[in-house]
């Protein structure tokens, strides 16, 4: 989530919360916690300024930011993606192991035996469809 992310890019370029705040403008030192709990999102504009503050592209955060708005995701899996983050490289094939373990199988295709039936049952009523239509007399005009 943005809020993991800017936790990460806060403490990587080693400033404050009040030094955050300082260079965005229209952003104090209650905005800027926010953000950095989760609570409230920035603006365009401050995602611009964010950007540079933390010396990252803008577009890195609004990919991040587009990815929390997302209405496809729920809530979980919001908070799975970003568990799945913060985990090391190894985990995280390692948890993507156990999830494909746990999907359902594929159906089945019918048996040969089944295909069979199902194909001499057409045969037959298209017989019997033929031999009727040649029984029914037909009619004067």
């Amino acid at each position: 989530m943005l809020a993991a992310t800017l936790q990460r890019l806060a403490k990587a370029s080693g400033l404050s919360v009040t030094e955050i705040a300082t260079a965005i403008p229209k952003a104090g030192i209650q905005t800027v916690n926010a953000w950095l709990r989760g609570d409230k999102l920035p603006g365009y504009d401050q995602i611009e300024a964010l950007a540079r503050t933390l010396g990252v592209p803008a577009g890195a955060l609004l990919g991040e930011l587009a990815a929390a708005l997302d209405p496809a995701r729920t809530r979980g899996e919001h908070e799975l993606l970003a568990c799945y983050r913060s985990l090391e490289a190894r985990q995280q094939h390692a948890l993507l192991e156990v999830v494909r373990s746990m999907q359902p199988a594929a159906p089945k295709p019918a048996s040969g035996t089944a295909t069979i039936t199902a194909a001499s049952r057409s045969t037959k009523t298209r017989a019997a469809t033929k031999q009727s239509s040649k029984k029914a007399p037909k009619r004067k005009s």
